[in-house]
C-alpha cells in the first residue's frame, strides 16, 4: 500500500499489541534471571512493566496521568544514566543491555516519552562500544523495531515520524550485527536469527512503500541486504530478497570474486580492506598512507560491482579517515566522481543492463551524501570542512557554485563536493531522470536542512551556516519537483523545526534533549573495530571482543583455532578469530601513564595535607572554646564579688536564702 503525500508526518504510531508486550516481558524476565545468575551483586529490578505501560496509555484521569508522566520521566532520567549518554557509554554506572531493553519498553508509552526514548536509544546505539555481551539485548531490540515497522507503522496510510526513527535505529542495529558477524560471533545465535525471519519477510514485501522516501528506503535496503548475507552464512539459506535483487538475475548471491563464503570465513573486497588500511595509517601517522591510497584508487572499479554492502562500509571507514586527513578526503571524492561518471554515462551501456545496474547504485550515492555532510560538520579542521562543501578551488570561483544553475545548462561533474553535486543533479533532474540523479539530489537537500539545524547557535560557524541557508532558500524558490520539496518537508518534520507546518509542539526540541541529527560516532567505532580485526597486533593490550570460555586449561595446549592467526599474510579473509574490543580512548603512552601516576601522588599528599589541616582546625576550635569558658568564669566571679560588697550576701542572685536565715 503506497504512502500518500506527506501530510501527517508527526503523528505518533499506535501502541504495540498484547503479543509485543508479552514479548518484552519475556525478555525482561530472561535478562533479569541471567543477571542474577552471573553477577554476585543484585542490580535494581526493572521499574517499567507491562502494567505501567497499559496504565500510562489508557489512563484518562488528569491527576493520575500527571503522576504516571512524572514516573516515566524519572525512568527516562535513570535510563540516561545507565546508557551513559554523557560519557559515550562508559562508566561504572553504565549497563547497556538492560538499559536498551528498558528504553525499548519505555518507547511504547505514547507522546513525548516515546519520542525521547527512541532518541536515547538511537544516540546510545551510535556511540556505544562493541561488546559480545550486548548481543542478546541487541537481538531483542532488533525484533522489537522490526515488529513496530512491519505490524504497526505499515498499517497506516501516512508517513509517521516514528517510522523515520525506527528505520534509523534498525540501520544501526544491523550495522552492529554485521560487525559481530565479521568477528564470527553470531554462530550461537541461530535461534535469534530465526525469530527475526518472519519480520524480515514482511519488511521485504513492504519496502516498496518507502520508495518515495530514500532516507527510510536506504535504511530498509541495508537491513535486508545485511540479513541476507548473515542468513546465507549462518543458516546456509537465503530467506528473502531485496527490491534490487528481485530484478533479473540479481536474486543470486553477489559476485564470488568479492563476496564469498567459505570455511575460513567471510571474504571482504579489496576496496574495504584498503580503506581500513588507510584509516590505520591516519591513526598511526604512517608514511605508507600515500602508497595505500594509490592502491585504493586502483580498486575503484569495485564500486561498480553489485556487492554494495562492502562498498558502503568502505566509504564509511574512508569518510572517517577523511575527517582527519586531506589526502583521504580527495581520494574519497575522486572515487565518487569516477563512480558517478561511469554509471551515468550512456555511451557503451545497454538500457536493460543500466536499469539493473542503477537498481542498487543509488544506495552508494545516498550514503555518500550523508558521509560528505558529516565531514562538513565534524571534520577536524576548517580546511577539511570547507573543502567538503565547496571543493578544491579558491573562494572566488566557488561563489558561482553556491546556487543551482538552470536545468538547460549541463555542467560537467568535476568534483563531488556538496555544492558541485547539487549543481550537477539539479541540472539533470526531470520526471523521467535516472534514479541515481533524483535520489542523490534528494539526499543532498535532506542533509543540508539537517546541517543548517545542527549549526544553529554556533557563532563560529555563522558564515558556514549562511551559505547553506542561502543554498536551501534558492532551492526552495527554483525547484518545483515534488520529490525534492518532500525532502525539505521531511527533514523539517524530523527535526521538529519551527517552520514545519505539521509540528505538534510550539517550540523546537532543544539540542540537550538527546536528539541526534547525524550518527556521529558509529563510523569511528566501526573503523577502529575493523582495523583491530584486519590488522591484529600481538602486543595490543586490549581485551578480546568476545569473552573467553570457561575451559581455561585448554589454553595451555595448542589448538586448531590458533593456527589461522599465524597466517597473517592473507589480508583479505576475515578468519574466525576473536576480534578485539575498542576502547573509548587509545591506549595511553608513556608520558600519559606517568602523568596519571604523578596525579595520583599529588592527590595522595593533598589528602594528607587536608587531614592535617582539619586536625589543626579542631585543636584551634577546642582552644578557643576553653578560653571563652575561662572568660565567662572570671566575669562571673567579678559580678559575685561586687554583689557581696554591696549587699553583704554570698548567695547567688537566683538562690533563696537558707531556712535558718529566714527564721532569724
Amino acid at each position: 500500500m503506497p504512502f500518500s503525500k506527506l501530510s501527517e508526518v508527526n503523528k505518533i504510531g499506535p501502541v504495540s499489541s498484547t503479543y509485543q508486550e508479552e514479548l518484552l516481558q519475556f525478555h525482561l524476565e530472561k535478562l533479569k534471571r541471567k543477571q542474577s545468575h552471573k553477577q554476585s551483586h543484585k542490580r535494581p529490578s526493572f521499574t517499567v512493566t507491562k502494567e505501567f505501560i497499559l496504565r500510562f496509555n489508557r489512563t484518562q484521569d488528569f491527576v493520575n496521568k500527571e503522576k504516571l508522566l512524572e514516573q516515566a520521566r524519572k525512568n527516562i532520567l535513570r535510563c540516561k544514566r545507565k546508557l551513559g549518554l554523557k560519557t559515550l557509554g562508559s562508566g561504572k554506572h553504565v549497563h547497556l543491555p538492560s538499559a536498551w531493553i528498558e528504553v525499548t519498553y519505555l518507547a511504547q508509552c505514547k507522546g513525548e516519552i516515546q519520542d525521547e526514548a527512541l532518541s536515547m536509544l538511537y544516540a546510545s546505539l551510535d556511540h556505544a562500544s562493541f561488546d559480545y555481551d550486548q548481543l542478546p539485548a541487541l537481538f531483542f531490540v532488533a525484533e522489537s523495531v522490526l515488529y513496530r515497522l512491519c505490524c504497526d507503522a505499515f498499517k497506516k496510510a501516512f508517513l509517521y515520524s516514528v517510522e523515520i526513527k525506527l528505520a534509523k535505529i534498525g540501520y544501526l542495529i544491523f550495522l552492529r550485527l554485521f560487525v559481530f558477524f565479521l568477528h564470527g560471533h553470531l554462530e550461537s545465535f541461530k535461534e535469534h536469527l530465526l525469530r527475526l525471519r518472519p519480520y524480515l519477510f514482511a519488511l521485504s514485501s513492504s519496502e516498496v512503500s518507502y520508495y518515495k522516501y530514500p532516507n527510510i528506503f536506504s535504511n530498509v535496503q541495508f537491513i535486508l541486504k545485511t540479513a541476507e548475507i548473515i542468513y546465507k552464512r549462518e543458516l546456509l539459506e537465503s530467506t528473502f530478497s531485496t527490491v534490487g535483487n528481485m530484478e533479473g538475475n540479481e536474486n543470486n548471491f553477489p559476485d564470488t570474486d568479492h563476496l564469498q563464503l567459505n570455511q575460513g570465513g567471510y571474504k571482504v573486497n579489496h576496496l574495504l580492506w584498503h580503506c581500513v588500511a588507510a584509516w590505520s595509517c591516519v591513526q598511526n601517522n604512517s608514511p605508507q598512507l600515500k602508497d595505500v591510497l594509490e592502491h585504493l584508487i586502483s580498486y575503484k572499479t569495485q564500486l561498480q560491482k553489485k556487492c554494495w554492502l562492502d562498498t558502503e562500509l568502505a566509504l564509511l571507514v574512508l569518510g572517517e579517515a577523511a575527517k582527519l586527513n586531506m589526502a583521504c578526503l580527495k581520494t574519497l571524492m575522486d572515487l565518487m566522481r569516477d563512480f558517478l561518471s561511469s554509471i551515468l554515462s550512456t555511451q557503451s551501456q545497454e538500457e536493460s543492463y543500466k536499469e539493473a545496474y542503477l537498481s542498487w547504485a543509488w544506495n552508494i550515492v545516498y550514503i555518500y551524501t550523508t558521509i560528505i555532510a558529516e565531514i562538513c560538520l565534524y571534520a577536524a579542521t576548517s580546511d577539511l570542512r570547507k573543502t567538503a562543501l565547496i571543493g578544491f578551488c579558491n573562494c572566488k570561483s566557488a561563489q558561482k557554485a553556491y546556487f543551482p544553475k538552470e536545468k538547460s545548462e549541463q555542467p560537467e561533474l568535476q568534483q563531488t563536493n556538496i555544492l558541485s553535486l547539487l549543481e550537477y543533479f539539479s541540472s539533470k533532474i526531470s520526471d523521467n531522470c535516472d534514479q541515481v540523479v533524483w535520489i542523490g539530489y534528494y539526499g543532498l537537500v535532506y542533509n543540508l536542512v539537517k546541517m543548517a539545524w545542527e549549526l544553529q547557535g554556533d557563532e563560529e560557524q555563522d558564515g558556514f551556516r549562511n551559505v547553506i541557508w542561502a543554498v536551501l532558500q534558492k532551492t526552495k524558490e527554483n525547484e518545483k519537483d515534488t520529490r525534492i520539496q518532500s525532502a525539505i518537508n521531511i527533514a523539517q518534520a524530523e527535526l521538529n523545526d519551527q517552520a514545519d507546518p505539521f509540528t505538534r509542539y510550539s517550540m523546537k526540541v532543544p539540542v540537550s534533549s538527546g536528539e541526534e541529527v547525524f550518527a556521529k560516532y558509529i563510523g569511528w567505532r566501526i573503523a577502529n573495530t575493523l582495523s583491530k580485526l584486519f590488522f591484529p597486533s600481538p602486543n595490543d593490550p586490549m581485551p578480546p571482543l568476545k569473552k573467553p570460555g570457561r575451559k581455561r586449561p585448554e589454553m595451555k595446549y595448542p589448538s586448531k583455532k590458533q593456527e589461522p592467526m599465524k597466517k597473517r599474510v592473507i589480508h583479505y579473509s576475515i578468519r574466525e578469530s576473536r576480534g578485539l574490543e575498542v576502547p573509548l580512548f587509545p591506549y595511553p603512552d608513556y608520558f600519559t601513564r606517568e602523568d596519571k601516576e604523578l596525579a595520583k601522588i599529588i592527590d595522595h599528599y593533598w589528602q594528607e595535607e587536608m587531614k592535617i589541616r582539619k586536625e589543626q582546625e579542631a585543636i584551634l576550635e577546642a582552644k578557643e572554646l576553653k578560653e571563652k569558658q575561662l572568660e565567662e568564669e572570671t566575669r562571673f566571679q567579678e559580678i559575685m564579688k561586687k554583689r557581696e560588697e554591696k549587699l553583704h550576701k554570698q548567695t547567688k542572685p537566683y538562690e533563696l536564702p537558707s531556712k535558718t536565715t529566714v527564721i532569724s
